[in-house]
């Protein structure tokens, strides 16, 4: 707690928002769209392997969260205040962070992936700063960033060679896919049949319990979703990400605007449909995953045709 109060010493309305503004790029939806517009515009392949390894990362951030159990900084030391824009979205347990798991995966995933030196240094810059932000915030411990730093470079680290090899080999993809889906299947046996302490069922920490389920179901349809969409562009689509800088700038806003009106068009009718919220949850973000991985890349050779000068 030492390094919390001393960040907290520095606080003024000006870092309170830069820090503020910072910490967004750990969360969930710009993780999504950042995967997706790799996916889309860039190198599919690299976007196989940024969604994997953070899809990876949650699913191990969520199982340490519920199998330890810590709670926030400000719930441990009530006389510790934090940045209050902060605490609507520091939902759950503190350790490990998940806004910084989910940010160093991604941009440290990208820094990997790719050589530019500019590249390299703002993704680099932004694996400090999400972290710091996280403390600065008040939102978490220095033990709860550390912890995810080095989960999130150990899966960038192990998992750069076998998405590369697995460009040219189908079968290891098949293998990391299912591999994926065995340890989500563990995930929620783990948080829907083990048999919890009381104190897990204080009325604080019950609200804990079920985001870790609603999340549990969530990230499985998004990994069961990447089956089909890898083996419809495996088997049939076989889609090009190339086009010219203005059309695949329409191409991504277009792309982002279709998934997320998937995913509140569908919201309700699957509530309505589906006896459980949380069936209702893997549908949707497996349709979610579907259109955005599957029928959006079907207007790509349109995207690529756009700008080409005629003969």
């Amino acid at each position: 707690m030492s390094v919390l109060y001393f960040l907290e010493s520095l606080r003024t309305p000006f870092w309170d928002g830069f820090f503020s503004l910072i910490t967004l790029f750990g969360e969930e939806t710009l993780f999504m769209a950042i995967g997706l517009i790799v996916f889309w515009c860039f190198d599919k392949h690299e976007g196989y392997y940024l969604l994997c390894i953070g899809f990876l990362g949650t699913v191990l951030n969520q199982f340490l969260k519920m199998f330890f159990r810590i709670p926030r900084p400000w719930i441990k030391d009530p006389s510790f205040t934090i940045v209050e824009s902060a605490k609507d979205a520091a939902t759950g347990y503190s350790f490990p962070s998940g806004h910084t798991q989910t940010s160093v995966g991604m941009f440290a995933g990208i820094a990997r992936w790719n050589r530019p030196r500019l590249l390299r240094a703002v993704m680099i810059a932004l694996c400090i700063l999400v972290p710091l932000s996280r403390m600065y915030l008040g939102v978490h411990t220095p033990m709860d960033v550390g912890v995810s730093v080095l989960l999130a470079l150990l899966f960038v680290l192990v998992g750069y060679p076998l998405f590369q090899r697995a460009k040219h080999d189908p079968r290891l993809m098949y293998g990391i896919l299912l591999s994926l889906t065995a340890v989500m299947v563990a995930y929620l046996c783990f948080i829907c049949f083990y048999p919890f302490p009381d104190s897990v069922y204080l009325e604080e920490n019950i609200h804990n319990l079920q985001e870790a389920q609603k999340n549990g179901f969530t990230l499985m349809g998004c990994i069961l979703g990447i089956l089909p969409v890898y083996t419809v562009d495996l088997k049939w689509s076989r889609f090009e990400t190339h086009a010219v800088w203005w059309a695949q700038i329409l191409k991504a806003l277009v792309g982002i605007a279709l998934v997320l009106a998937t995913k509140e068009l569908l919201k309700a009718p699957l509530n309505a449909i589906l006896p459980a919220d949380s069936w209702a949850r893997l549908v949707r973000y497996f349709a979610i995953v579907i259109v955005g991985g599957v029928l959006w890349p079907l207007t790509f050779g349109f995207f690529a045709k756009l700008g080409r000068r005629r003969a």
